[in-house]
């Protein structure tokens, strides 16, 4: 179906029936995911996830630094979790997986570039439908972010997570972002523009991330931090 068709099927007229019918249905479809969610890491225990761009090439220098980020993390304990596709994804979870820890995919069904990998734990490979319930997935059940250079899933995973913890509707728990050269400029506007001009922001809220440039500063402030607390989900 081509984009004008998905345009115009979505202003055809139906009637109530017809939309509570197939909203009533969604709703169970919906529920189904956040049960099989909550069932399956309910028992994975302490992980970390770790973002980035799908589209990130193997020789890629930030391919390599999630691949060390992630086997670090395995080293002091924790899990991974990725949005099970290619990319950054993938070479969480590699790392992971190669250095013997768990490595856990939420993988999301997209219409084009998304795809499980290969270095997913069988038993800890999810399938969404829903952009909003894994969002949850990887909300509740992370005890830290580390983000890598990628795109707009990226920038929304991320600044949903310090949404949540600056409104504190969940717990606290560190994010990391790894890249100077890549987050500098984004960074330095929510200083300038979003701190300083609009006063959008309070001062305390650039403490909510760290930026740093490379796997080993990423991971040394995620054991840090839980130093002082204790490992939990996040709501």
């Amino acid at each position: 179906m081509t984009g004008d068709e998905k345009i115009r099927k979505a202003f055809t007229n139906n009637d109530w029936h017809e939309i509570k019918v197939t909203d009533s249905w969604q709703i169970f479809k919906i529920m189904a995911e956040f049960v099989d969610g909550f069932e399956k890491l309910a028992k994975i225990g302490p992980c970390v996830s770790i973002f980035g761009s799908a589209r990130t090439k193997n020789d890629n220098k930030y391919y390599k630094m999630s691949e060390d980020t992630a086997r670090l993390l395995t080293e002091h304990g924790y899990g991974v979790i990725s949005g099970g596709g290619p990319g950054i994804m993938e070479a969480a979870n590699k790392g992971a997986y190669e250095a013997g820890g768990k490595s856990v995919g939420l993988n999301i069904e997209l219409p084009f570039e998304q795809f499980h990998n290969r270095y997913i734990d069988r038993d800890k490979l999810l399938e969404f439908d829903y952009f909003f319930v894994r969002k949850v997935m990887f909300m509740k059940y992370s005890q830290g972010f580390i983000i890598l250079p990628g795109g707009f899933g990226t920038m929304d995973e991320s600044f949903e997570a310090i949404t949540l913890i600056q409104t504190g509707k969940i717990a606290r728990f560190p994010i990391v972002f790894v890249g100077v050269d890549y987050w500098k400029g984004l960074f330095e506007w929510v200083e300038s523009k979003m701190l300083n001009d609009e006063h959008n922001i309070n001062p305390d809220d650039l403490n909510l991330y760290r930026v740093v440039d490379t796997p080993e500063e990423a991971v040394d402030h995620i054991f840090k931090f839980y130093q002082k607390y204790v490992l939990k989900p996040n709501f």
